[in-house]
């Protein structure tokens, strides 16, 4: 992992891009000030987050849930109930 400032980013944006492209450089910080500011990784290596689950426990589902499906896909499809 590299780090260069803010300035230099600039300036070289696009070896910086290429390096990480390349897997010359697995991540680069840029800096702003001397603190961290931003992280440059792939595209591939950037969590997508947690998604699936995430309500777990919360609701409570009734064993009921599916009694008026086929209404409701009668009433997608223009009919009546």
């Amino acid at each position: 992992m590299s780090s260069v400032n803010m300035l230099q980013a600039k300036s070289t944006l696009s070896r910086l891009v290429e390096a990480i492209e390349q897997g010359k450089e697995r991540e680069i910080i840029i800096a702003r000030n001397g603190r961290p500011a931003a992280r440059l990784v792939p595209m591939d290596s950037v969590p997508a987050g947690r998604r699936i689950g995430v309500a777990r426990g919360k609701f409570e589902v009734p064993d009921s849930i599916d009694v008026h499906n086929d209404e409701v896909a009668r009433l997608f499809l223009g009919g009546q109930p």
